[in-house]
């Protein structure tokens, strides 16, 4: 696939977009719904050697292909890993799977209701390094708790600013303010937090295109003014905590977004399972989150 091919398929396939991203602080809750309890390794090199080992497997496996996953979000070390004896990106591609990275650094402390994403200062350099890995796409995370006017507003300016910053870089930005879906103000923080999109993608200079990766929303097809913007590639969610019944239910009500999911992908997934035993039962959580995406009941 090359990058017009790439666009295309994020564009308008039909599918969704695997999440394989956990980062240091989510590892090892990622391990143990694994199956590997933190007890089984010692330090961070083990720790990330047995979560790599466990993207491989979901990447190699024959029922993960580009059939039904259009995209994957890959953490910074899977990108720079390999997959299959092949460069992780390479083993998606030729799958016709797109690579994605996830380049945020974590999470400020939360102020007016927000969590930023922290300082990027080696930005550049991962994004020319992601390029060359034949990377498509970067996903940056923040946080909106509360339904706070103008933490909601400069939270939109930074994802703003870094997607450009990734345009910049020959790559494309997937945005991802996610708004808590346990907050007390979920349905208000929605609202307020698709009215700055709107206003930054009207306002944004230039011809190219974000993507966006949001929680689902309280009220069924809030987001369809985003799906429908002419600067918007495509809108993906994330589960947010959702089980992946739920969160496909919730999916199936929003007309034209797509599913990024990570947890609600991996739940069923065990260390101690069979090959056939995996393939198995990722096969049922593709089949059951591509349904979601494709399928709608709105």
């Amino acid at each position: 696939m090359n990058i017009q091919d790439m666009t295309t398929k994020i564009a308008a396939g039909h599918g969704f977009i695997a999440a394989l991203d956990q980062s240091g602080g989510s590892t090892p809750k990622a391990l143990a719904g694994y199956g590997i309890e933190p007890s089984a390794y010692s330090g961070d090199e083990a720790m990330f050697g047995l979560i790599h080992d466990m993207r491989s497997r979901i990447i190699t496996s024959p029922v993960f292909t580009g059939e039904k996953v259009i995209g994957a979000i890959l953490f910074e070390r899977t990108m720079d890993g390999q997959a299959g004896g092949k460069p992780v990106p390479t083993a998606l591609i030729e799958r016709g799977v797109v690579p994605f990275i996830k380049i945020d650094k974590g999470l400020e402390d939360e102020k007016d209701g927000v969590q930023l994403m922290k300082p990027m200062p080696e930005l550049d350099a991962l994004l020319a390094r992601a390029k060359g890995l034949g990377v498509f796409g970067t996903k940056e995370r923040s946080v909106v708790n509360l339904a706070n006017p103008a933490g909601i507003a400069g939270i939109v300016k930074q994802q703003f600013e870094i997607g450009a910053q990734v345009i910049a870089g020959g790559l494309m930005p997937i945005l991802e303010p996610e708004v808590n879906i346990k907050s007390p103000e979920r349905a208000e923080a929605d609202q307020i937090l698709m009215d700055e999109i709107l206003k930054a993608l009207d306002a944004f200079p230039g011809t190219d295109k974000v993507m966006l990766k949001l929680s689902l929303p309280a009220k069924e097809g809030l987001f369809q003014p985003l799906v429908d913007h002419p600067r918007v590639l495509r809108v993906v969610a994330l589960s947010g905590g959702f089980k992946r019944p739920e969160a496909c239910v919730e999916l199936a009500r929003n007309p034209g977004i797509i599913a990024s999911f990570s947890r609600a992908l991996l739940e069923d997934l065990r260390f101690q399972m069979t090959d056939a035993e995996f393939d198995a039962a990722l096969a049922e959580a593709i089949d059951a989150i591509y349904g979601a995406s494709v399928n709608k009941t709105a």
